[in-house]
């Protein structure tokens, strides 16, 4: 099956409202992920920026956005960085995820993921880093994800 990602964010983000859209089924497809609400505002091969608003359902006992939704941040804007660029006979799954939490996370958060994608479907255990920033810029978060890439099917 070909990558639904890249053809869906291709044909949506150009569009009033497209981005939007194209989050929203990103949620629906990967429920967990959708817990967040993310909103992708930039997607190209090798590249995501992905934003999550601080609400009530993100936030812990401390009114900072909670460990578990910043991990989960991370993963997603890695792994459409990911997925966008990956060949169409390839596929990937999340093997492992580490997180360093840097700053108490207030406020809208944007996690930015930038990897050197590969280029075949060999079966390959990639890590790529996410960093997690504040509206001030500054990194509240810096997540690496290992990703096991290898031939659909």
């Amino acid at each position: 099956m070909p990558n639904p990602i890249r053809p869906l964010w291709d044909r949506l983000a150009p569009l009033p409202g497209g981005k939007r859209l194209f989050s929203t089924l990103l949620g629906r497809m990967a429920p967990y992920t959708g817990t967040i609400r993310p909103s992708i505002l930039e997607l190209r091969p090798g590249y995501a920026r992905v934003e999550m608003r601080d609400r009530r359902r993100v936030r812990n006992h401390l009114r900072s956005v909670h460990a578990i939704a910043l991990m989960n941040l991370a993963e997603v804007s890695s792994g459409l960085a990911l997925t966008y660029a990956l060949p169409d006979d390839a596929r990937a799954i999340l093997t492992g995820l580490s997180i360093e939490y840097l700053k108490k996370a207030r406020g809208t958060l944007t996690a930015e993921a930038r990897l050197e994608p590969p280029d075949t479907n060999e079966k390959r255990e990639y890590e790529f880093e996410s960093v997690i920033r504040d509206v001030d810029g500054d990194v509240v978060a810096r997540a690496t994800a290992r990703w096991l890439v290898g031939p659909t099917g």
